[in-house]
């Protein structure tokens, strides 16, 4: 979350909107990413573990063709493939009485209104019962200098 919020100061000060989308996963950590728009099309700077879970550039149409572009390689350390709903984008402006960019207060409020915002679902009920696991030298690459202390200890399936 803290590197989203400080990939859309960054965005910001490039002229973008500060903009945040939230990515819900199940048996898995939830992802957000700062999403900008460019010559109409939409890029992403995000922080993970996974190293494939960072920065898209903008080439996708909308919102939900660049968090599509995440479903592939959001999966947890069991190989499950996790992403399940993702939020429209959400602008930090309307934070801006509460000075988010520079307070040195908890901005958990960030996340509690990012989390009350509607949410879209990705797949059907019988997508999620198909869905294939990770490959394992796919889940080596993507965790390749992780911090494993901070990688989500999911449940055993």
């Amino acid at each position: 979350m803290e590197g989203a919020i400080f990939a859309a100061a960054c965005l910001e000060l490039l002229d973008y909107k500060p903009l945040l989308v939230d990515m819900r996963a199940v048996n898995d950590d939830d992802h957000v990413m700062a999403v900008y728009k460019k010559d109409g099309f939409w890029g992403a700077i995000a922080k993970s573990n996974f190293n494939v879970l960072r920065y898209r550039e903008p080439v996708y149409r909308n919102i939900r063709e660049l968090v599509m572009s995440y479903f592939d390689l959001y999966f947890n350390t069991l190989g499950e493939k996790t992403l399940r709903e993702y939020s429209k984008p959400m602008n930090l402006n309307r934070f801006d009485k509460q000075n988010w960019r520079t307070t040195e207060e908890d901005i958990s409020f960030i996340g509690d209104a990012l989390d009350d915002m509607p949410h879209y679902k990705i797949l059907t009920l019988k997508q999620k019962k198909n869905l294939a696991k990770a490959d394992e030298t796919l889940m080596k690459l993507a965790l390749h200098g992780a911090n494993h202390k901070g990688v989500y200890k999911p449940k055993k399936s």
